[in-house]
Protein backbone atom coordinates (compact mmCIF):
# COMPACT_ATOMS: atom_id res chain seq x y z
CA UNK A 1 0.00 0.00 0.00
CA UNK A 2 0.97 3.77 -0.68
CA UNK A 3 1.79 5.83 2.04
CA UNK A 4 -0.56 8.62 1.94
CA UNK A 5 1.18 12.05 2.04
CA UNK A 6 0.17 15.07 4.03
CA UNK A 7 0.13 18.05 2.10
CA UNK A 8 1.51 21.13 3.70
CA UNK A 9 0.35 24.19 2.05
CA UNK A 10 2.72 27.19 2.19
CA UNK A 11 2.30 30.76 1.91
CA UNK A 12 3.14 32.34 -1.61
CA UNK A 13 4.98 35.67 -1.73
CA UNK A 14 2.03 37.50 -3.21
CA UNK A 15 -0.30 36.54 -0.25
CA UNK A 16 2.45 38.07 2.38
CA UNK A 17 1.39 41.53 3.18
CA UNK A 18 4.29 43.76 4.10
CA UNK A 19 3.80 46.57 6.05
CA UNK A 20 4.06 50.01 4.59
CA UNK A 21 3.79 53.57 6.22
CA UNK A 22 0.08 54.34 5.76
CA UNK A 23 -1.34 57.23 3.67
CA UNK A 24 -1.46 60.19 5.41
CA UNK A 25 -2.57 64.37 4.38
CA UNK A 26 -0.18 66.99 4.15
CA UNK A 27 -1.25 68.55 7.42
CA UNK A 28 -0.25 65.04 9.07
CA UNK A 29 2.98 65.08 7.73
CA UNK A 30 3.75 68.58 8.97
CA UNK A 31 5.52 67.02 12.14
CA UNK A 32 7.57 65.07 10.51
CA UNK A 33 8.89 67.35 8.21
CA UNK A 34 9.49 69.85 10.69
CA UNK A 35 11.32 66.80 12.23
CA UNK A 36 13.92 66.42 8.77
CA UNK A 37 14.06 70.13 9.10
CA UNK A 38 15.84 69.85 12.36
CA UNK A 39 17.46 67.25 11.11
CA UNK A 40 18.87 69.49 8.05
CA UNK A 41 20.06 72.13 10.18
CA UNK A 42 22.11 70.05 12.44
CA UNK A 43 24.23 68.92 8.97
CA UNK A 44 24.07 72.28 8.36
CA UNK A 45 25.86 73.18 11.55
CA UNK A 46 28.80 70.81 10.80
CA UNK A 47 28.97 72.32 7.51
CA UNK A 48 29.56 76.02 9.13
CA UNK A 49 32.08 74.33 11.42
CA UNK A 50 33.87 72.80 8.42
CA UNK A 51 34.28 76.51 7.17
CA UNK A 52 35.38 77.80 10.67
CA UNK A 53 31.89 79.62 10.95
CA UNK A 54 31.07 79.05 14.39
CA UNK A 55 28.93 81.45 15.15
CA UNK A 56 26.61 80.54 12.18
CA UNK A 57 27.27 76.81 13.21
CA UNK A 58 25.89 77.26 16.62
CA UNK A 59 22.59 79.27 15.50
CA UNK A 60 21.97 76.22 13.13
CA UNK A 61 21.87 74.51 16.47
CA UNK A 62 19.67 76.79 17.90
CA UNK A 63 17.25 76.19 15.10
CA UNK A 64 17.47 72.64 15.28
CA UNK A 65 16.58 72.80 18.86
CA UNK A 66 13.12 74.97 18.17
CA UNK A 67 12.27 72.87 15.95
CA UNK A 68 12.95 69.84 18.14
CA UNK A 69 10.41 71.80 20.40
CA UNK A 70 7.64 72.02 17.69
CA UNK A 71 7.57 68.49 16.17
CA UNK A 72 5.99 66.62 18.94
CA UNK A 73 3.70 69.52 19.83
CA UNK A 74 2.22 70.24 16.33
CA UNK A 75 2.07 66.07 16.27
CA UNK A 76 -0.12 65.57 19.54
CA UNK A 77 -2.29 68.74 18.30
CA UNK A 78 -2.74 67.27 14.54
CA UNK A 79 -3.59 63.92 16.01
CA UNK A 80 -0.56 62.44 13.78
CA UNK A 81 1.46 61.12 16.50
CA UNK A 82 3.37 57.53 15.49
CA UNK A 83 6.08 55.15 15.61
CA UNK A 84 7.40 56.14 12.61
CA UNK A 85 7.54 59.79 14.10
CA UNK A 86 9.23 58.66 16.93
CA UNK A 87 12.18 56.60 15.64
CA UNK A 88 12.71 59.85 13.05
CA UNK A 89 12.54 62.39 16.13
CA UNK A 90 15.03 60.08 17.82
CA UNK A 91 17.84 60.02 14.59
CA UNK A 92 16.89 63.59 14.50
CA UNK A 93 18.13 64.41 17.74
CA UNK A 94 21.35 62.17 18.28
CA UNK A 95 22.47 64.09 14.79
CA UNK A 96 21.48 67.71 15.62
CA UNK A 97 22.36 67.73 19.66
CA UNK A 98 25.00 64.60 19.95
CA UNK A 99 26.79 64.71 16.36
CA UNK A 100 26.86 68.40 15.36
CA UNK A 101 27.97 69.23 18.77
CA UNK A 102 30.71 67.26 19.08
CA UNK A 103 31.75 68.07 15.41
CA UNK A 104 31.33 71.92 16.72
CA UNK A 105 33.61 71.67 19.61
CA UNK A 106 36.16 69.69 18.11
CA UNK A 107 37.15 71.94 15.51
CA UNK A 108 36.61 74.99 18.08
CA UNK A 109 39.11 74.14 20.38
CA UNK A 110 39.27 70.32 21.70
CA UNK A 111 41.28 69.21 18.37
CA UNK A 112 43.94 71.10 20.60
CA UNK A 113 44.19 68.06 22.41
CA UNK A 114 44.74 65.76 19.73
CA UNK A 115 43.43 61.99 20.27
CA UNK A 116 42.14 63.13 24.20
CA UNK A 117 40.12 65.74 22.59
CA UNK A 118 38.39 63.65 20.06
CA UNK A 119 38.20 60.61 22.71
CA UNK A 120 36.23 63.73 25.09
CA UNK A 121 34.08 64.98 22.54
CA UNK A 122 33.23 61.12 21.15
CA UNK A 123 32.18 60.51 25.00
CA UNK A 124 29.86 62.82 24.81
CA UNK A 125 28.42 61.52 21.62
CA UNK A 126 28.22 58.16 23.39
CA UNK A 127 26.71 59.61 26.32
CA UNK A 128 23.83 61.67 23.94
CA UNK A 129 23.25 58.21 21.65
CA UNK A 130 22.66 56.55 25.33
CA UNK A 131 20.36 59.30 26.30
CA UNK A 132 18.04 59.16 23.79
CA UNK A 133 18.16 55.00 23.53
CA UNK A 134 16.62 55.21 27.35
CA UNK A 135 14.52 57.61 26.77
CA UNK A 136 12.94 55.62 23.93
CA UNK A 137 12.84 52.42 26.07
CA UNK A 138 10.33 54.28 28.80
CA UNK A 139 7.90 56.02 26.39
CA UNK A 140 5.68 52.95 26.98
CA UNK A 141 6.54 53.05 30.58
CA UNK A 142 4.67 53.98 33.72
CA UNK A 143 7.07 56.72 35.49
CA UNK A 144 7.48 56.77 39.15
CA UNK A 145 5.27 59.24 41.14
CA UNK A 146 8.01 61.33 42.11
CA UNK A 147 9.19 61.49 38.55
CA UNK A 148 6.45 62.69 37.35
CA UNK A 149 6.68 66.16 35.31
CA UNK A 150 10.50 65.45 35.26
CA UNK A 151 13.08 64.33 32.92
CA UNK A 152 15.57 61.62 34.16
CA UNK A 153 18.52 63.35 33.64
CA UNK A 154 19.37 66.25 31.23
CA UNK A 155 17.87 65.58 27.22
CA UNK A 156 19.28 65.78 24.64
CA UNK A 157 18.53 69.65 23.76
CA UNK A 158 19.74 70.49 26.88
CA UNK A 159 22.82 68.74 26.45
CA UNK A 160 23.82 70.26 23.39
CA UNK A 161 22.83 73.76 24.82
CA UNK A 162 25.41 72.99 28.20
CA UNK A 163 28.33 71.68 25.88
CA UNK A 164 27.80 74.92 24.09
CA UNK A 165 27.74 77.41 26.64
CA UNK A 166 31.92 78.45 25.97
CA UNK A 167 31.02 79.29 22.70
CA UNK A 168 28.57 81.90 24.12
CA UNK A 169 30.88 83.29 26.53
CA UNK A 170 33.69 83.35 23.35
CA UNK A 171 31.10 85.32 21.23
CA UNK A 172 30.66 87.64 23.88
CA UNK A 173 33.61 88.29 25.59
CA UNK A 174 36.33 86.85 23.77
CA UNK A 175 38.21 83.68 24.06
CA UNK A 176 40.83 84.87 26.72
CA UNK A 177 39.55 81.35 28.84
CA UNK A 178 36.39 80.31 27.15
CA UNK A 179 38.23 78.64 24.63
CA UNK A 180 40.75 76.66 26.58
CA UNK A 181 40.71 73.24 25.77
CA UNK A 182 41.30 71.78 29.41
CA UNK A 183 38.40 73.89 30.87
CA UNK A 184 36.50 72.55 28.01
CA UNK A 185 37.38 69.02 28.54
CA UNK A 186 35.72 69.07 31.92
CA UNK A 187 32.74 70.96 30.99
CA UNK A 188 31.78 68.54 28.24
CA UNK A 189 32.52 65.73 30.08
CA UNK A 190 30.36 66.97 32.96
CA UNK A 191 27.10 67.99 30.71
CA UNK A 192 27.54 64.66 29.15
CA UNK A 193 27.64 62.67 32.56
CA UNK A 194 24.50 65.07 33.52
CA UNK A 195 22.57 63.51 30.26
CA UNK A 196 23.27 60.07 31.12
CA UNK A 197 22.36 60.49 34.91
CA UNK A 198 19.30 59.57 37.11
CA UNK A 199 18.88 63.11 38.60
CA UNK A 200 15.43 64.41 37.58
CA UNK A 201 15.84 67.48 35.61
CA UNK A 202 12.93 70.57 34.89
CA UNK A 203 10.56 69.84 32.17
CA UNK A 204 8.11 72.11 30.90
CA UNK A 205 5.76 69.67 28.87
CA UNK A 206 3.64 68.96 32.19
CA UNK A 207 4.06 72.58 33.13
CA UNK A 208 0.32 74.61 33.79
CA UNK A 209 0.57 78.17 34.79
CA UNK A 210 -2.16 79.14 37.04
CA UNK A 211 -4.68 81.88 35.69
CA UNK A 212 -3.35 84.73 37.72
CA UNK A 213 0.24 84.13 36.03
CA UNK A 214 -0.55 83.94 32.29
CA UNK A 215 -0.43 87.85 31.49
CA UNK A 216 3.14 88.04 33.62
CA UNK A 217 4.29 85.06 31.93
CA UNK A 218 3.41 86.31 28.35
CA UNK A 219 4.89 89.74 29.50
CA UNK A 220 8.26 87.85 30.29
CA UNK A 221 8.35 85.65 27.10
CA UNK A 222 8.13 88.94 25.53
CA UNK A 223 11.41 90.76 27.56
CA UNK A 224 12.92 87.71 26.95
CA UNK A 225 12.31 87.34 22.93
CA UNK A 226 13.67 91.77 22.96
CA UNK A 227 17.09 90.58 25.05
CA UNK A 228 17.64 87.36 22.89
CA UNK A 229 17.22 89.43 19.51
CA UNK A 230 19.75 91.98 20.94
CA UNK A 231 22.15 90.62 23.39
CA UNK A 232 21.75 86.75 21.65
CA UNK A 233 24.80 84.94 23.78
CA UNK A 234 24.50 87.06 27.28
CA UNK A 235 21.22 85.96 27.04
CA UNK A 236 22.02 81.90 26.44
CA UNK A 237 24.78 82.06 28.90
CA UNK A 238 22.11 83.42 31.53
CA UNK A 239 19.80 80.60 30.52
CA UNK A 240 22.11 77.83 30.93
CA UNK A 241 23.26 79.29 34.54
CA UNK A 242 20.02 79.64 35.54
CA UNK A 243 19.07 76.06 34.03
CA UNK A 244 21.81 74.16 36.18
CA UNK A 245 20.85 76.23 39.39
CA UNK A 246 17.41 74.64 38.30
CA UNK A 247 18.73 71.10 38.90
CA UNK A 248 19.47 71.16 43.00
CA UNK A 249 15.84 72.37 43.00
CA UNK A 250 14.23 69.94 40.92
CA UNK A 251 15.86 67.01 42.72
CA UNK A 252 14.53 68.37 45.94
CA UNK A 253 11.14 68.34 44.76
CA UNK A 254 11.40 64.94 43.42
CA UNK A 255 12.63 64.25 47.04
CA UNK A 256 9.62 65.79 48.62
CA UNK A 257 7.24 63.85 46.22
CA UNK A 258 8.75 60.51 46.73
CA UNK A 259 8.01 60.93 50.60
CA UNK A 260 4.72 61.63 49.71
CA UNK A 261 4.17 59.02 47.20
CA UNK A 262 5.53 56.78 49.39
CA UNK A 263 3.13 54.43 51.50
CA UNK A 264 3.63 53.54 54.75
CA UNK A 265 4.97 50.10 55.29
CA UNK A 266 2.83 47.71 57.38
CA UNK A 267 4.46 46.51 60.66
CA UNK A 268 5.25 43.22 60.87
CA UNK A 269 2.45 41.19 62.53
CA UNK A 270 3.89 39.06 65.41
CA UNK A 271 3.37 35.49 64.73
CA UNK A 272 1.59 33.08 66.77
CA UNK A 273 3.44 30.54 68.87
CA UNK A 274 3.40 27.11 67.27
CA UNK A 275 1.17 24.49 69.09
CA UNK A 276 3.84 21.79 70.45
CA UNK A 277 3.94 18.36 68.86
CA UNK A 278 2.28 15.61 70.96
CA UNK A 279 4.99 13.35 72.89
CA UNK A 280 5.35 10.29 70.71
CA UNK A 281 5.13 6.99 73.33
CA UNK A 282 7.86 4.60 72.71
CA UNK A 283 6.69 1.14 71.20
CA UNK A 284 5.22 -1.55 73.28
CA UNK A 285 7.50 -4.87 73.37
CA UNK A 286 6.73 -7.37 70.30
CA UNK A 287 5.79 -4.08 67.86
CA UNK A 288 8.14 -3.17 65.20
CA UNK A 289 7.94 -0.28 63.30
CA UNK A 290 8.53 -0.27 59.61
CA UNK A 291 11.20 2.50 58.23
CA UNK A 292 9.66 5.55 57.07
CA UNK A 293 10.70 4.79 53.12
CA UNK A 294 9.24 1.38 53.08
CA UNK A 295 6.19 0.30 51.20
CA UNK A 296 3.38 -1.23 53.26
CA UNK A 297 1.30 -3.87 51.82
Amino acid sequence: MRSSKVRVRRPRMQRMRVRRIQERSVNRLIPNILTLLALCAGMTAVRFALNDDFQPAVYAIIVAGILDGLDGRVARLLKATSSFGAELDSLSDFVSFGVAPATVLYLWTMSALHSLGWAIVLFYAVCCALRLARFNTQLNAEPAPHMAGFFTGVPAPGGAGLVLMPLFASFEWGDWIARSPYLNAVWITAAATLMVSRLPTLSIKKFQVPHRFVMPTLLGVGVLAAFASTAPWPTLTLIGVLYIASIPLTVRAAMRLRRVAEPRRPQPATPAPLLAAPPVSPPELGETTAPPNEWRH
